[in-house]
Order: structure tokens, then sequence, then C-alpha cells
């Protein structure tokens, strides 16, 4: 059996438990976690939150983590705008990025889901809307996300991944974890 952790990264958390990259103390994994042998399967940018999965068994973190088993990752997405379909069937279609295109994505535009607040809060414009979108992707190039919702004209002002195959951030705090034992091929769709 493995252990794995699904952590809620609250925004501005690096997805590591060290900071060799600047001067500056930033937060960090071991600000939150204090299980020893556990890595990350996986990044979730400094500025996303949400679900970041960590594990002690090398084959499950390579198989959650490794685009060629196409793990489904689930995002909750504000976005900047008022998508309209032409631009829904445009990310589900695949977007062409600066390192080629991306995979079909499911996308739907969601109602406000009930989240925790974010510090800081998003910047509010008065006279431009924001919307939220679900996006499932089956890949996970750098920022994919966010550069697709770039691409087709609705800026991410808050990117929350849900879900990683069938585990989730739901009922986890930002900042908290659960703590499973699976066997090693277990939550893949």
């Amino acid at each position: 059996m493995a252990r794995l952790i699904l952590f809620n990264k609250p925004f501005g958390v690096l997805s590591q438990f060290t900071d060799t990259g600047s001067p500056s103390v930033r937060s960090t994994l071991s600000d939150f976690i204090e299980v020893k042998g556990v890595y990350p399967a996986g990044r979730l940018d400094r500025d996303s939150e949400g679900l970041l999965l960590l594990c002690d068994d090398g084959r499950l973190q390579a198989r959650i983590a490794d685009p060629r088993f196409k793990m489904p990752k689930t995002y909750l997405v504000q976005v900047e705008g008022d998508p309209q379909e032409p631009e829904l069937e445009r990310l589900r279609q695949g977007v062409r990025l600066n390192d080629g295109m991306t995979l079909p994505a499911g996308v739907a535009r969601i109602q406000p889901p009930d989240l925790w607040p974010r510090d800081p809060p998003i910047r509010q414009r008065r006279f431009i809307p924001d919307s939220w979108l679900e996006i499932t992707i089956r890949e996970g190039r750098n920022r994919q996300v966010r550069r697709m919702t770039a691409a087709v004209g609705l800026p991410t002002l808050r990117l929350i991944r849900w879900s990683i195959g069938n585990w989730s951030v739901a009922r986890i705090a930002p900042g908290h974890f659960s703590e499973l034992s699976v066997r090693p091929g277990a939550g893949f769709q």
C-alpha cells in the first residue's frame, strides 16, 4: 500500500518542501505537511490553489504526474469576461499555444462555487464581468489552463484544481490535508 496525501494548497504556497529559488522567504509545503517520505506528484503553480497530491511510492507518483497516462484534472476557473459558446467550443476542441495544440478539454460554464475566500482577494473591476468555468484536461503543460483561457480572450483571475482522477479537494480546508492508503492503480479512470 502507498501513502497518499490530498493537500488543499493555499494561494502563494510553493509546491515543494524548500524554497531554493528566492532570497525572500516564501511559504512551502513544509509549512503545512510534516509527514516524512512523501513527495509531490506533479506541481501546482504558486498562484493557483487546490488539490496537490503527495505520495511515498515512486510508481504511483509517476502514474499520477506523467501526461502519458492522461489522468483527468478538473479545475474551477474564474475568468475575466462573459464567455460565449464560440470561446467555450474553442477550449473544448483544443487551443493552439506556443508549444502546440492542447488536447480537447471538458468545459462548462458554472455558477459561482461556494468556496473559501482567497487571500489576497481577487481584484474586482467595476465594469468588467467575471464568470466561472469548470475545465477538465488530460495533460499537464506549464500553466496550461491559464494559457488556454487567455488564448480565447478570457484571462484567468482565480484557478483552483478541484480533482485529479477520483481524488478531490472537497471537504478539505485550505492548508489542510487528508491521508489515504491506496494500492498503486487505485483512483484512476
